[in-house]
């Protein structure tokens, strides 16, 4: 009885929570106790080591590799004393996740035995197999060779009994193969351009850091469970099932009490994210049953990203040891809300925040609302690349369904906001700032304080959202690597920022001559022009309203914004001349390598699928039918067996219902069976296409939506057939941890 069977299956793990190990010191003693931080650089490398490594680190400075030995040697010393016996260069290659080849700390003596040895030649360069991993054809099997390389803006730090050293990772011809190496040239690339602007408003700006929070949603599903659906195991999500009677309808999920055993993971979850430096900082149940969100302090973007990668693979191991699995797909689940990773982000200085407001003289607002238009101007112009870098096959289940935002960029400001940016279009230059802080709101109940009012409201249905001092980019997929999107968002920014730039030059040598050489006037002056200008030109990136109409789809379109939703399509963007011609301008991709990346983008988008399809034909006709089947015999043995027991009229009444389920049943039979046929064949003809761009295109147009009809068909079934018989777990089995 497979209903009675998943009911023990789920209770086998319901059991009390683990004890979770936790140090005896506060987080903040063991924060970062594996990672090799300043401090410990500090403690184990010699002063002038530690001075230049901290120059490159900080200051961007070239890495001498004269002193990568004693790097090698100190870090070798740390690792010892916490036990580690092997090394790891620790990438991200066009995966999704992380990849890493382990060696231990020995070398020949030359005297029959082995010696221990870590040297700066291995710390700084490895030699993965390039050929590998996906390259979209920069390398191919008889063209192996890649090397990683160490980057040492972002701390090693120990998992197990093995040192990692995060790298980037680049073809022998130069090439990236990875999404740490544009990463960092985009990131360098808007650290320029912002500074170049920032200096405007205040000289004493050396350096503009681009920081990135992500809140990283997730679900939980019991690891028995789990494990009688094929679907979920291969393809991380449910590829039919019918809705459950109570999913998330009665919205008493979201930041209702955790449970004590996803309490129990959690807190492991933490501490061993503390140990490794990540600074989560929030957990709550997310609105979805078994739907849950952690969340970190903001960081430097790089390392930002370093640290989500690594919580993804954490969050496994630690799940496993609680019985539980993690699904990061997008979309596991039909019928409810899916899991984003919302990219909080924002720009800094060495001396403050720039998209934070009010400031306390002219030149900070008018700072502050600088980069917020040029960060719009580099949404407005590359709106569909920053769309492309956060599509793929499972977030395109999510995208425009529940909370997740639609499937056209559109920046949300709120009230406030939009009134300023209006009033600078319009005003004269000399009422232009009255930029409001938070406000007050009172409540009439005397315990309670007066609330400080954010200067905006919140959008759920907004792609890109700002939120107070930064900027919500809510469309990222919970499975991404935040990198992408990051990369796109950066690159944009840079390249309106630095035309900005260029533009304002070219007006304060126009017009300084009228102000008798009061350049700080002239200077005030032509950048209001220019930010007039382009409050004009990126309006159509701004929208306050319902992002999930209609109505929003044909105004989006008379925008010109890009309302394309096929996920192979929309990969176009990153080829598109004016996409090119901004990475290669900036120096952070070449057209080689953005085609060679869309080469992996279609390839995977067409694997994913491919594995899908495959997965729901072997379950429909080896689990769902002949159980189906098996089903609609039982129900004719009942209404052979009324019609020897009744007369005919008498029978033939009594077994109206059964009949009628009978002829639906073997209707639907029949139909899968066509259409699995038929998928089969779209499959077949879709691989038989050279072109990777045409065989996704195939695939989506012509095998997807066989899937959904199949799939529409079974879950029709699973309401039919007796629940003792149905082969997989339900959603109300799943859904609801016990």
């Amino acid at each position: 009885m497979a209903s009675l069977r998943f009911k023990v299956v789920g209770e086998a793990f319901a059991k009390k929570p683990l004890e979770v190990p936790v140090p005896a010191e506060r987080p903040a003693e063991y924060f970062g106790r594996n990672v090799f931080t300043r401090a410990k650089m500090y403690k184990y490398l010699k002063r002038d080591v530690y001075e230049k490594l901290i120059d490159v680190i900080d200051n961007g400075a070239p890495l001498d590799r004269s002193i990568a030995d004693a790097v090698a040697s100190g870090m070798k010393q740390w690792a010892d004393e916490h036990g580690a016996t092997h090394y790891t260069h620790w990438f991200q290659p066009l995966t999704e996740g992380t990849a890493e080849k382990h060696d231990a700390f020995i070398e020949h003596d030359h005297k029959g035995g082995m010696i221990e040895e870590f040297s700066g030649k291995l710390l700084v360069q490895q030699e993965p197999d390039a050929s590998s991993f996906p390259s979209g054809g920069i390398r191919a099997t008889f063209e192996a060779r890649g090397y990683s390389a160490w980057d040492p803006t972002s701390p090693v730090f120990i998992i197990d009994d093995t040192l990692c050293i995060p790298t980037i990772f680049i073809s022998y011809t130069g090439e990236a193969l990875d999404y740490k190496a544009p990463l960092k040239r985009a990131l360098r690339a808007v650290d320029e351009a912002a500074t170049a602007v920032a200096r405007y408003f205040d000289p004493a700006v050396t350096k503009v850091v681009s920081n990135l929070g992500w809140e990283q949603e997730y679900f939980l599903v019991d690891e028995g469970l789990y494990s009688a659906r094929p679907d979920l195991l291969m393809t991380g999500r449910t590829l039919m099932g019918h809705d459950s009677a109570k999913n998330q309808q009665m919205d008493d999920h979201y930041f209702g009490t955790i449970p004590d055993r996803v309490q129990a993971f959690m807190k492991e979850m933490e501490v061993q994210a503390l140990l490794l430096g990540i600074p989560c900082k929030t957990r709550h149940n997310e609105v979805a049953p078994n739907q849950f969100e952690i969340a970190p302090i903001y960081e430097e973007t790089n390392l930002a990203v370093d640290h989500n990668m690594l919580l993804m693979s954490l969050m496994k191991r630690v799940a496993r040891k609680h019985s539980f699995r993690v699904l990061l797909h997008e979309k596991p689940f039909d019928g409810i809300n899916g899991s984003g990773k919302h990219n909080n982000w924002s720009l800094s200085t060495n001396t403050g925040t720039l998209l934070h407001a009010p400031g306390k003289t002219t030149e900070q607002n008018l700072c502050f609302v600088t980069f917020i238009v040029e960060t719009l101007m580099g949404v407005y112009r590359h709106n569909g690349l920053l769309k492309a870098s956060i599509m793929s096959a499972s977030n395109a289940h999510r995208l425009g369904a529940n909370e997740a935002p639609p499937a056209i960029i559109s920046s949300f400001l709120g009230t406030q906001m939009s009134e300023l940016l209006d009033h600078i279009e319009k005003a004269d230059k000399d009422d232009l700032f009255a930029v409001a802080g938070k406000q007050k709101m009172a409540i009439d109940i005397p315990e309670i304080p007066e609330l400080l009012i954010d200067n905006t409201d919140r959008n759920r249905t907004s792609p890109f959202a700002f939120t107070g001092n930064r900027f919500e980019f809510r469309a990222v997929g919970s499975e991404a690597n935040c990198a992408s999107a990051m990369i796109a968002l950066n690159a944009a920014v840079a390249e309106a920022l630095a035309d900005f730039k260029v533009r304002v030059d070219r007006r304060i040598a126009e017009i300084t001559p009228q102000f008798e050489g009061n350049d700080h006037n002239a200077t005030f002056h032509a950048i209001i022009d220019v930010v007039r200008e382009d409050i004009r030109t990126c309006k159509p990136i701004r929208f306050d309203g319902n992002g999930y109409s209609d109505e929003w789809v044909e105004e989006a379109t008379r925008r010109g914004l890009d309302v394309e939703r096929s996920c192979p399509l929309i990969f176009d963007r990153y080829l598109d001349a004016s996409t090119v011609q901004m990475f290669e301008s900036l120096g952070i991709m070449t057209q080689k390598e953005l085609a060679a990346r869309n080469e992996v983008k279609w390839e995977t988008y067409t694997k994913r699928l491919q594995i899908e399809a495959r997965v729901l034909s072997d379950l429909s006709m080896n689990h769902i039918l002949p159980v189906a089947t098996c089903y609609q015999t039982r129900l004719a043995q009942n209404v052979a067996a009324m019609h020897q027991i009744f007369p005919v009229s008498e029978a033939a009444d009594l077994c109206a219902s059964n009949l009628q389920i009978i002829r639906t049943m073997g209707e639907r039979i029949k139909t899968i069976e066509t259409l699995v046929e038929s998928l089969t064949e779209a499959r077949k003809a879709a691989n038989r296409i050279p072109s990777e761009r045409e065989r996704a295109i195939a695939y989506h147009d012509n095998v997807e939506p066989i899937m959904h009809d199949i799939r529409y068909h079974i879950d029709k079934l699973e309401l039919t057939v007796d629940d003792e018989l149905w082969p997989l777990p339900k959603y109300r089995e799943l859904l609801f941890i016990r």
